[in-house]
């Protein structure tokens, strides 16, 4: 009996085996996100993708907390993280919410306007971010599925030095896009809206980013990234319309790299 408990302790993994209690900060933050998750607020179609983009995982991987200055790089018209940022942050830390100036641009600023009881506090600013955002004011910059537009458009350096800029000397840079294999050929990444991993992490490190952790909470292993109309074929997009829909949507949406970058102190 002895002998079986020191095999199964020797075979628990180093950080489980020595990791300390939680302090009572990382629970309030843990807690603050939970409540965040389950605002009322949200649009209820937003809510029915959680389970695709794990959220309340995804934020506590990026070490965000509610005291933050945070931003979020081009939440789009729909704000789908903003719905969750905005309360876990509000009366409590600052949030900016960085979009370029534009038909979503607009629609923020209708939808931060229909409900400023949540939004009220929320700084929406147009990138670049140089006259709305103070250079080294940052804790934590977040990017969504948005690192595939700025390869495709040839804007992803510049973008990547200003997430640099505006970060304090030890800020987390948090990335969540869609994962192309690292075998496939890179031409793929102009086209279907996939990333390699190799891809999003030289265009951090050449900004001087240093990529911390990684994490697979938004993996997706039915997703073989090589569809007609590339990612845009999976939900939410559906690019193909009814064609093999059913297909697509027994899927789900795409396989996702999580990765924490974090500016050297």
């Amino acid at each position: 009996m002895r002998a079986a408990l020191l095999l199964s302790l020797a075979m628990v993994p180093a950080t489980a085996a020595f990791a300390g209690p939680a302090v009572p900060s990382e629970i309030a933050a843990a807690t603050a996100i939970e409540n965040a998750v389950l605002a009322r607020t949200r649009t209820p179609a937003n809510v029915v993708r959680d389970k695709y983009r794990h959220p309340e995982q995804t934020l506590k991987f990026f070490d965000v907390t509610p005291d933050q200055t945070i931003v979020e790089y081009s939440p789009g018209g729909g704000g789908w993280y903003t719905e969750i940022l905005a309360p876990l942050t509000n009366g409590k830390g600052t949030l900016y919410a960085a979009q370029a100036p534009g038909k979503g641009y607009d629609a923020l600023v209708a939808k931060f306007a229909a409900d400023p009881a949540t939004y009220g506090a929320v700084k929406l600013v147009p990138w670049p971010p140089e006259a709305g955002i103070p250079a080294g004011s940052v804790d934590t910059l977040l990017t969504f599925r948005n690192i595939h537009n700025m390869v495709m458009d040839g804007t992803a350096e510049a973008n990547f030095q200003r997430f640099f800029t505006v970060l304090k000397p030890g800020g987390v840079l948090g990335i969540v896009d869609h994962r192309l294999p690292e075998g496939r050929d890179v031409a793929l990444e102009k086209k279907s809206g996939y990333l390699k991993l190799s891809t999003v992490r030289a265009l951090a490190e050449k900004a001087g980013f240093v990529l911390e952790a990684q994490s697979e909470i938004n993996a997706n292993p039915k997703d073989t990234a090589d569809w007609p109309d590339g990612v845009w074929t999976l939900p939410p997009s559906y690019q193909l319309g009814d064609v093999d829909r059913a297909k697509y949507a027994a899927i789900g949406e795409s396989d996702r790299m999580t990765l924490r970058f974090r500016k050297p102190k």
